[in-house]
């Protein structure tokens, strides 16, 4: 589920859809089943289908409707999906792309709680916040 997790993370920053595919093609009598994960689809293939006979079989017949990337190390399944004009990442760029998201949207985060910090000081009247910042002086000079 870390995976899934991690996937789910990644869309939300990314705002595309993901879909894992996963091998039941040995599963006897098992049907091709998607399931719903947080934000993102998982599928399960169904008997007598690997993951990469759905993605070929989906890349073929959506390429045109969708701008589709697929992740994948497998060096068969890369010519393939080429061959379908969808884009591609192995494991690694697709690792190395969501660390990236990742630092992007905790150094957003970091600099929106910067920026936005609200301070007690700052909304004193005037005439208070100069008392304060005399008793404060005087604090430190003793």
């Amino acid at each position: 589920m870390k995976l899934l997790d991690t996937l789910s993370n990644y869309q939300g920053i990314r705002k595309c859809q993901i879909i894992a595919v996963f091998d039941a093609y040995r599963v006897q009598g098992h049907f091709e089943e998607v399931i719903d994960y947080h934000n993102i689809h998982m599928v399960y293939t169904k008997e007598a289908q690997t993951a990469d006979q759905y993605i070929e079989r989906f890349a073929h017949a959506n390429q045109k409707k969708y701008n589709i990337t697929v992740a994948t190390s497998d060096g068969l399944q890369q010519l393939i999906i080429r061959g379908a004009g969808c884009a591609l990442l192995s494991a690694r760029e697709l690792k190395a792309e969501i660390e990236r998201a990742n630092e992007r949207i905790n150094r957003e985060y970091q600099e929106i709680q910067e920026r936005d910090r609200n301070y007690l000081i700052d909304d004193l009247s005037p005439g208070v916040k100069q008392q304060t910042e005399e008793l404060s002086k005087n604090e430190n000079d003793k």
